[in-house]
């Protein structure tokens, strides 16, 4: 399970479980926990208002610490969203290499055949014109 879905299950049983041992902290004090005595009722009174107010801090902190999770898991998002801005980038200026080579690959051979087409087009050129001086007007 991930931290973020742990923290979500934690968060949310949390609350229930304090909920529950407050009121059974209540219930133990309202019965008189066995006794007849006004004192220890008070007492209890005293136990389940301290359980009650640690179960309020313990949501509070459970709340926090559930904010973290969420904020640290939103950074990670944001990080990963920039690796791989960065990476789309570097995949872009190494089409744009490959894209630069092949067209200086073809120019080469362009300027290759324009060159191989101007010597034979010279070859006919001259013999063209022994042609001409063997058979001329």
């Amino acid at each position: 399970m991930s931290d973020r879905t742990s923290s979500l299950s934690r968060g949310r049983r949390l609350p229930a479980l304090l909920a529950a041992l407050a009121i059974g902290v209540a219930g133990v004090a309202w019965g008189g926990c066995g006794g007849s005595n006004d004192n220890s009722v008070s007492e209890a009174e005293e136990h389940a208002e301290k359980g009650l107010e640690e179960a309020k801090q313990g949501i509070e902190k459970g709340k926090e610490e559930l904010k973290k999770g969420f904020e640290k898991a939103e950074e990670a998002t944001k990080e990963g969203l920039n690796e791989g801005a960065e990476q789309a980038q570097q995949g872009v200026q190494k089409g744009k290499q490959q894209a630069q080579k092949a067209i200086e690959e073809a120019k080469k051979q362009t300027q290759e055949g324009v060159e191989k087409g101007k010597q034979e087009a010279q070859k006919a050129i001259e013999e063209a014109e022994k042609y001409q001086q063997r058979y001329g007007d």
